[in-house]
Parts: C-alpha cells; sequence; structure tokens
C-alpha cells in the first residue's frame, strides 16, 4: 500500500498533474508490484514561491514546472527496483504529463506493516 504525495507547482495544468498521478501510479504497479487498485494519492498544487526546488541540484537542469513526488510504502523492494521505479515514473511522467525526467523528483520512505491504519482504529497488517 503505498501513499503517493504530489507536490507540483499550480502553474501546471490540472491534466498534467493527473498525468504525473497516473504515470506514478502506472510505475508502481509495473515495477514496484503494486495491485491495481491500491491507489492511494495526496496532489498539493503551490502557488509561485511554495516550491523551493533548486534548479540544478546534481547537475539536473529544472525548469518551473519541477515537481516532487513522495511515496511512502512497506520495506522489501531492491535497490534495483527502486532504479527501475524511478525510471518508469519519470518516462511515464513524459508521456502522460508532458514533463521533462529533469522535472521529477522521487523521494522513497519506507515502513513496516504496523505502520498502517486503513481506518476503523485497526493495524489491518499487523493486527493485535
Amino acid at each position: 500500500m503505498p501513499l503517493v504525495r504530489i507536490d507540483a507547482p499550480a502553474a501546471l495544468a490540472a491534466e498534467r498533474v493527473r498525468g504525473l498521478a497516473d504515470a506514478v501510479h502506472r510505475a508502481l504497479v509495473a515495477k514496484a508490484g503494486v495491485p491495481e487498485a491500491d491507489r492511494f494519492h495526496v496532489v498539493a498544487r503551490h502557488a509561485a514561491g511554495g516550491l523551493d526546488i533548486d534548479p540544478t541540484f546534481l547537475g539536473v537542469e529544472r525548469s518551473a514546472e519541477a515537481a516532487i513526488v513522495a511515496i511512502t510504502f512497506r520495506r522489501g523492494r531492491t535497490d534495483d527496483q527502486k532504479r527501475a521505479l524511478y525510471r518508469a515514473i519519470a518516462d511515464g511522467a513524459a508521456e502522460r504529463a508532458g514533463l521533462r525526467p529533469q522535472d521529477v523528483m522521487v523521494v522513497l520512505t519506507e515502513n513496516g506493516l504496523a505502520d498502517w491504519s486503513f481506518g476503523d482504529g485497526l493495524a489491518q497488517y499487523a493486527p493485535g
């Protein structure tokens, strides 16, 4: 169960942000073994000045369309799976949202079974 947060500039058209979200989900299904129906995304769009993203960190030239994708999911993926996920997200963002791969930053955070509650005050993955 990943939880995806996408922070994008408000100037990016809504359909392009939706395309980015779709690209992220497609990549999670294809490269990280996430079930198709397991989609939980939070999308935040930020006015000018609301995102402070270095335009050249590590030699990557980012534009004003740069977005951040933060994915929280259970630990267990290999480094190779993570690399494949990054590539699939970047490629999908270019295809579905017209975003340059340089403008898509991805951050992964992993946790354990007891770190999730899907409601009812229960840890469904780690019942007590």
